[in-house]
This record gives C-alpha cells, sequence and structure tokens, in this order.
C-alpha cells in the first residue's frame, strides 16, 4: 500500500465518522430544519459573487422568490382541497 492509498482509506474514515458522529449528534427533523432555514433564508447564495462578496439583490431575490413558492404551494393545496369536496 502505498502513501495516496493510505491517505485516501483516511479521508474516507473520517467521512464516515464525521457523517455518523452527525446522524447521532442531532435529531433528523432537527437537521431538516435547519436546511430549509438556510433554504428559505438564502444563505447558499451567501459568497456566491465574484471575489466571494454577497450580492444583495440576488440575495433578497432568493428569498422573495423562495417565499412566494411557498405562497403557490399553499394556494394550490387548498386548490385541490376545494376541488375534491374535502373543504
Amino acid at each position: 500500500m502505498n502513501d495516496q492509498d493510505r491517505e485516501r482509506e483516511a479521508h474516507e474514515a473520517l467521512k464516515r465518522v464525521n457523517r455518523d458522529t452527525d446522524a447521532v449528534g442531532s435529531s433528523a427533523l432537527a437537521r431538516m430544519s435547519r436546511r430549509a432555514q438556510d433554504h428559505f433564508g438564502g444563505r447558499d447564495a451567501v459568497g456566491s459573487a465574484e471575489g466571494g462578496g454577497t450580492d444583495p439583490v440576488e440575495l433578497w431575490g432568493r428569498r422573495i422568490g423562495r417565499a412566494l413558492s411557498v405562497v403557490g404551494v399553499i394556494v394550490l393545496a387548498l386548490w385541490l382541497l376545494v376541488q375534491l369536496r374535502i373543504l
């Protein structure tokens, strides 16, 4: 076994430990909630501009677009329930 194989194996072992620790350290609901907050807060836009800066227009555009998508899903769900004569 050469040094590259050992290094790759060590990295894979560390990734598995990190993944397993993360799964045990917090509940699935807490992780999902954190991911939803990050998604709707537009945190994936942070640092994506040139030079690592954040474009405020892009950040707020993502937030507004994602909020409108939630409103759209709720409206469509209510419309479906009315059409099915559940409401």
